[in-house]
């Protein structure tokens, strides 16, 4: 009695596996009629249990069953003669008139003499898997799009001279240098080298290796294993290691402590990564791209940069020219942001006035094409108008001897842009509320050499209440 009691139990047990599976499950008997229909089943064909029972598995219209269409009955399947087939991706016919995309499994179940006594199928619903695929697909799609070479706008023969130079950077392995002022686009040259080489199809990694201090930046770039310092709760990869069959760019390459330069050589050398905390060398497949708005080799002269790890970084090198010398490409980068801010905006602005676009020309651009995008950026909120006038520029580009205090020397017309001053930053800090990008925007600099001036000055993050 016992012996009966626990064969109920059990299969009372397994009844309940099955019907919680996210799995359809279904079961035929000898004659090849459905004999069980879990409710994942349910779900996935869109027939309920009382509708399948009975009934042969061609109410699924499965489109591939060992090369062929669904035979009509059991004997025709060629499941019974192999025993079980491999698991295949095919599509089933919704009751609703739909292909649902899954994978199948079946097997034949047998008594101890070899009789067979049915047939076991498991099916998998793959319809969020694809749709998860497909987002994937066009999110790489869309990223392309966004580092597309022609997404770097710009006539000039300068800017002529930095498309031939991607091309040949994407056609080769060679580690590249990007050098420029804060703002001509070192990311978009980084990505469209990289979208237009071999390794377009693997990742693209972006570290800024000036926002994060050393110990930080060494985690973020060669990963650590657990316990390697406090809060290291678990193995973690690096972005060397992420990025293994795609690419890599490190921005401000310049900013690395000697302890970072000596890790990134020994990468360079012998494509190996070691986390933090671990003796483990692992090795790594990838293209390196780095970047730097400052004369990198001055800070090799200086002795902050290693020498053998700047030729290294600058096998094939990049320069991208301030926006002062190459004003022609002004009126087409103006006409670029107003469209794209059209299409965010829903707003129907056609360009600028006269007067606006005679400011553009002379302005210095200090900030280089971002500061542009901002300035039109800006403009959009103001202007109502079918053309952006004057009246809707930022101030410092309509009035720019507004930033001759924030300079040790008067801002004159195309010069490169010199330090701030403490008393200057202070004041324009206060100017715009302690908003660091805001500042930067104004004086032509980044939010990190913003926050590297206070840092450097002792000026606090936020003000003091």
């Amino acid at each position: 009695m016992n012996d009966k009691i626990h064969e109920v139990w059990n299969v009372r047990f397994v009844n309940r596996i099955i019907d919680s599976m996210a799995d359809g499950v279904f079961t035929m008997d000898a004659a090849g009629r459905i004999s069980s229909w879990n409710p994942s089943m349910e779900r996935i064909s869109g027939y309920t249990a009382k509708e399948a029972l009975g009934k042969t598995c061609q109410l699924l219209e499965c489109s591939r069953c060992f090369g062929k269409n669904c035979p009509a009955s059991i004997e025709k399947c060629r499941i019974v003669e192999k025993g079980q087939s491999e698991a295949k991706e095919c599509h089933l016919r919704h009751k609703d008139g739909h292909d649902v995309p899954v994978i199948k499994n079946a097997s034949v179940v047998k008594s101890d003499d070899g009789q067979v006594i049915g047939i076991v199928e498991t099916v998998t619903d793959m319809t969020e898997l694809i749709r998860a695929r497909k987002e994937a697909e066009e999110a790489v799609y869309r990223l392309g799009e966004i580092h597309r070479m022609d997404n770097i706008i710009g006539k000039s023969r300068a800017m002529q001279t930095v498309f031939e130079a991607i091309r040949a950077a994407a056609a080769s392995e060679a580690t590249v240098l990007i050098q420029g002022d804060s703002g001509t686009g070192k990311e978009l040259v980084a990505g469209a080298i990289h979208f237009n080489s071999d390794r377009r199809e693997g990742p693209l990694m972006a570290v800024n290796c000036s926002a994060l201090s050393e110990n930080l930046l060494e985690s973020e770039l060669f990963g650590h294993v657990r316990g390697a310092f406090t809060g290291a709760n678990r193995d973690r990869m690096g972005r060397f290691e992420e990025a293994s069959g795609g690419t890599i760019f490190l921005d401000e390459i310049g900013e690395l402590s000697p302890y970072i330069q000596v890790k990134l050589l020994r990468v360079l050398q012998e494509r190996e990564v070691e986390r933090v905390g671990d003796s483990r060398r692992r090795k790594i497949d990838i293209r390196i791209i780095t970047a730097m708005h400052k004369d990198i080799y001055a800070r090799v002269r200086e002795g902050l940069f290693r020498e053998d790890l700047y030729y290294r970084l600058k096998v094939f090198p990049i320069h991208l020219p301030p926006l002062r010398e190459r004003r022609e490409d002004i009126p087409i980068l103006a006409d670029h942001f107003i469209k794209r801010m059209n299409k965010k905006t829903g707003k129907p602005i056609t360009g600028l006035s006269t007067a606006a676009m005679r400011i553009f020309m002379d302005h210095p651009w200090p900030g280089n094409v971002r500061e542009l995008e901002n300035a039109i950026e800006h403009a959009f909120v103001l202007c109502n108008r079918k053309e952006i006038d004057a009246v809707d520029l930022p101030v410092e580009i309509r009035q720019p001897n507004r930033l001759e205090a924030c300079y040790d020397v008067p801002y004159i017309k195309a010069r490169p842009r010199t330090k701030l001053t403490q008393a200057a930053l202070i004041a324009l800090l206060e100017e715009c509320d302690w908003n660091k990008a805001e500042v930067g925007r104004r004086v032509g600099l980044s939010r990190t050499a913003i926050w590297k001036y206070m840092k450097k000055w002792d000026i606090p993050l936020q003000r003091k209440e």
